[in-house]
């Protein structure tokens, strides 16, 4: 799953998860109180059609703004842009809405182009948006009240999505019974930390799979020393992990949790009170740790230096064959490897703990990607709503055969997606019902047609051994992350079902000091982290900590206990 995931805006480090994300990766509480619509905002003349997709009688023009990858399908036409996208096309002919981009950029220059748009107050009319960016517009009054909109024009689709969290999300972008922005939020459990490790490896050296921290070491020392490739080559390292220590993949966030602790994440103390995951005795005990793996050589000695995509080089080539990760890693980048190497068996397992009884991952109560939200000076709000019907309604199964990526649609394009927050588990559902049925099709006839069939097409294809339309790898990829048993979603489903996590806390919108000093203090703990793990005094983890409250954290502790005091779910 490349990263992809959601949206093509950035997204703030916790919710990296989505930016890029593995393809076919679809996702309120009930309807907020109702508010009087704004009379400024909301369109009732009579190009007005109160159908969720219904068509306007006269053309309405929305503007918005682009970060893009390239398409994730190779089949995509060559040479396509982001203007020429056919879900353009059917958006016209379908609600009579014309899309137009004020900007286009590719991802990696988009948040400097959206600052300096922000700054300016140059916005589009629609903005899909990280949380950050959300709170910054909400408090400088800048956002369009949606609830009537929503309320008015909202597909059942929509509103089934919204509540699958029971209301959460939904709560975050409402403010004094206002909806200002639509959510887009996927299952907490997305997040859950699994341990991938090389299971031919660990075959070829009689090695069982890890309980403890202490097993897992032993494992990564023997990757490191004793050739379980059969290559004859000495250029492995033990454990996957990139620069950014706590990101979406690839990172230290699994080692953490096996330590009973989470970085940027907010965590229950017996006293009832939210403390902060990266100044916790844990957390020090665990970058001790890393330092010892380190310096044994079972991180790379470069890690400081590489991203994920050199890590993901790594792993493809076969230097590595352990990594912390979520569900989605077969998709990308092990179907990689395993059309490389097909030798290669990736197997997922629990984060193993210092005890050995089950590893527990940290889950946030919301697990949110991006926000829709609209221009107060737009003059069809509730177009936004509208497009979010119809990227959902392109999912039906009459769409199959016209909305694939040789006819130039691009879903990683289109904005304003929100995807089934529960897409994976009907996935899962619906895949494992056709197979244990023995059935030679989907019957499942809803918006979710497109993703389950993609997925049971990929996996009677895999069974079958049959690459006419997809690599091995490529279809092992789809199969194994999303409806293997023991799989990526399988195996998360099993930590779901025991119990086997904790929680971040705070799923409020940033505080004021987070917004003010949060990148400050990103910035400490990164550099901080590293330099411990590189071999710096594990003491200078307390002198961090004395740093971090002094520099905001105290007040961000204070901020988000009066915030979990005031609105959290208990």
């Amino acid at each position: 799953m490349k990263k992809k995931l959601v949206s093509s805006v950035l997204l703030t480090s916790l919710m990296a998860t989505s930016l890029v994300a593995c393809s076919n990766n679809n996702e309120s509480a009930s309807s907020p109180a109702s508010t009087s619509p704004q009379t400024t905002n909301s369109s009732t003349s009579k190009n007005e059609n109160l159908d969720p997709l219904g068509k306007y009688a006269q053309p309405v023009t929305v503007t918005e703004v682009l970060g893009f990858r390239p398409p994730e399908d190779p089949k995509t036409p060559k040479g396509i842009t982001p203007d020429q996208n056919a879900y353009i096309k059917d958006l016209k002919e379908m609600l009579n809405i014309d899309l137009k981009y004020l900007w286009s950029v590719p991802t990696e220059q988009f948040e400097q182009k959206f600052s300096l748009a922000l700054a300016s107050a140059d916005l589009p009319d629609i903005l899909d948006l990280d949380t950050l960016q959300y709170e910054k517009l909400k408090s400088q009054g800048m956002l369009a009240d949606l609830t009537d909109a929503y309320n008015k024009y909202a597909s059942p689709a929509l509103k089934k999505y919204m509540q699958v969290d029971g209301g959460f999300a939904m709560k975050t972008t409402t403010t004094d019974g206002k909806l200002l922005g639509i959510p887009g939020f996927e299952d907490p459990y997305l997040s859950t930390q699994l341990l991938w490790i090389r299971k031919d490896w660990l075959n070829n050296l009689n090695l069982q799979p890890p309980k403890t921290i202490d097993d897992l070491e032993k494992i990564a020392e023997a990757f490191v020393k004793n050739d379980p490739g059969k290559t004859g080559k000495n250029d492995r390292y033990g454990i996957a992990m990139q620069k950014t220590l706590i990101g979406w993949g690839f990172d230290a966030r699994g080692v953490f949790n096996g330590y009973g602790t989470a970085p940027k994440a907010w965590l229950l103390g017996k006293d009832g009170k939210l403390a902060a995951g990266e100044i916790q005795p844990e957390t020090k005990t665990a970058l001790a740790k890393l330092q010892s793996w380190y310096q044994k050589g079972l991180l790379d000695k470069e890690f400081a230096l590489k991203d994920e995509n050199k890590v993901v080089e790594d792993i493809v080539a076969g230097r590595v064959g352990i990594s912390y990760g979520e569900w989605w890693y077969p998709n990308w980048p092990l179907n990689i490897n395993k059309d490389k190497d097909p030798n290669a068996e990736w197997e997922a397992y629990p984060i193993p703990s210092l005890d050995g009884q089950p590893g527990k991952s940290m889950v946030g109560k919301v697990r949110m990607s991006h926000i829709i939200a609209v221009n107060k000076k737009a003059k069809n709000p509730e177009a936004a709503i509208k497009m979010i019907n119809f990227y959902i309604e392109m999912g039906k199964k009459q769409y199959l055969e016209k909305n694939k990526a040789e006819n130039g649609y691009v879903y990683n394009w289109f904005a304003p997606r929100i995807y089934n927050p529960a897409q994976i588990e009907t996935i899962y559902t619906e895949v494992n019902k056709a197979l244990d049925a023995k059935q030679d099709a989907i019957t499942l006839d809803d918006e979710n047609y497109k993703n389950v069939a993609d997925v049971f097409k990929a996996t009677k294809e895999y069974f079958a051994g049959d690459t006419t339309n997809a690599t091995k790898g490529s279809n092992w990829g789809q199969y194994d992350s999303r409806a293997a048993k023991n799989g990526g979603w399988g195996m998360t489903r099993q930590i779901r079902d025991n119990k086997q996590v904790f929680f971040n806390e705070f799923y409020g919108v940033p505080t004021a000091t987070q917004i003010e000093k949060g990148s400050q203090l990103d910035k400490l703990l990164d550099e901080t982290y590293t330099k411990i793990i590189m071999g710096a005094p594990v003491s200078e983890f307390d002198k961090y900590v004395e740093s971090w409250k002094k520099l905001g954290g105290n007040d961000i502790t204070k901020e988000v206990n009066e915030w979990y005091t005031k609105n959290a779910v208990k």
